[in-house]
């Protein structure tokens, strides 16, 4: 069964449908790239899976919790979708008040409800593995564009999440950097992480995706 199935999915904007019958799915351990020009709708499809966005038609289904039109994504739900689903956004939304670490250990406390001491334990060592153990005690205008992405993954990642969302991720990164992000997108994707990317970005498409959908106008046109 796939980690991740969209069905016929349909987003509205007023009266105007800016996604329609997108149809794709992911299993575990897959890397897949949603590319496109702006404003093609490939990261209102993410705001979709995410709950971010409402659904007017169609289905997604994440690990066995289903998100259908008109279904009000709160309390339970809405915790159930934030263990399923995490997501780094283009521009990261690091807690600005909040250490490297803070950003990390605040979803494990508030939506996990584990103790400080765990949840400090746990984002320590994710830090640690993506490269920026040294910086936990930075603010998040401390961080160069790299390293607050690599805290932004491992804040989408604390709650450990099945599926991982990127918007655009090297939209500010240089040409090592994102060689670099590649390499730490394929060893999630290795440790069974089903990773969804949107970007236009097909160098680095090719060094990390093993599957890429192209949209346009809304719509799939080719998978």
């Amino acid at each position: 069964m796939s980690v991740l199935a969209v069905a016929s999915l349909q987003v509205r904007r007023g009266d105007r449908l800016v996604v329609q019958d997108v149809t794709f799915a992911a299993d575990r351990g897959d890397l897949v790239a949603v590319m496109g020009e702006s404003g093609t709708g490939k990261t209102t499809v993410l705001r979709a899976i995410a709950g971010l966005e409402p659904i007017a038609g169609g289905a997604i289904d994440i690990d066995g919790l289903a998100l259908r039109p008109g279904a009000r994504i709160h309390g339970t739900h809405a915790r159930e979708l934030h263990r399923r689903v995490g997501m780094v956004f283009q521009f990261h939304h690091l807690f600005a008040n909040m250490s490297a670490l803070q950003n990390v250990t605040l979803a494990p406390m508030h939506v996990l409800g584990h103790a400080r001491g765990d949840a400090d334990a746990r984002a320590r060592t994710m830090l640690d593995s993506l490269g920026v153990g040294h910086r936990i005690e930075a603010m998040p205008h401390e961080l160069s564009g790299g390293e607050a992405q690599r805290v932004a993954i491992a804040r989408a990642l604390a709650v450990d999440p099945p599926v991982l969302l990127m918007d655009e991720p090297t939209a500010s990164l240089d040409p090592a950097r994102r060689g670099e992000l590649a390499a730490t997108l394929r060893d999630l994707a290795t440790s069974g992480r089903t990773i969804i990317v949107a970007t236009h970005d097909q160098e680095f498409v090719r060094a990390c995706a093993c599957r890429v959908i192209r949209m346009e106008n809304g719509r799939v046109v080719r998978s």
